[in-house]
């Protein structure tokens, strides 16, 4: 019965951070769009370099949403660290996602904005199954449970300290 208990809220604990990565991505979604619209429709630039464009922005606005909601409660102690390894996996998903518009752009001549549209919002979903894994199991690394259990205790003990100097 426990390991079935222990399985339920692993299950449970992966589907919060599946729903809390997807409003973070969903949002990044939007954000890159608009960015890339915004962008192609009031510049001359080419269209993978306005996408380019947009998704940088895009990978700024999701590492605020990831460090400050989504993986809050991660570890936090080596933000140098977290923050390269953010950067390199969103560079690799930066390629993977521009790559799907650049091939369909000039391999396939698809460059209405429509078509442009939907390669970018197809290439962005081919990105987010690599950024998902390589977020949660690089950068955003679980503290350890003696970790966890000792970061709980102390956040206890601070609130119990309040209280009583109230």
């Amino acid at each position: 019965m426990s390991e079935r208990r222990t399985l339920r809220g692993q299950v449970e604990q992966l589907a919060r951070e599946i729903a809390k990565f997807g409003a973070v991505g969903g949002l990044g979604v939007f954000v890159d769009l608009g960015v890339f619209n915004l962008v192609r429709h009031h510049t001359e630039l080419p269209v993978v370099r306005a996408s380019i464009i947009a998704t940088v922005v895009a990978i700024v606005f999701n590492y605020v949403g990831f460090r400050y909601f989504t993986y809050r409660d991660r570890d936090k102690s080596r933000r140098t660290r977290e923050l390269t390894l953010f950067l390199l996996f969103s560079a690799v998903g930066l390629v993977i996602a521009n790559g799907v518009l650049f091939t369909a752009t000039y391999g396939f001549g698809c460059d209405t904005p429509l078509q442009s549209n939907v390669f970018k919002f197809v290439g962005i979903g081919v990105a987010t199954l690599f950024r998902f894994w390589s977020y949660r199991t690089w950068v955003f690394r679980a503290l350890p449970a003696r970790e966890a259990v000792e970061a709980a205790e102390s956040i206890l003990a601070e609130n119990q300290a309040r209280s009583v100097r109230k």
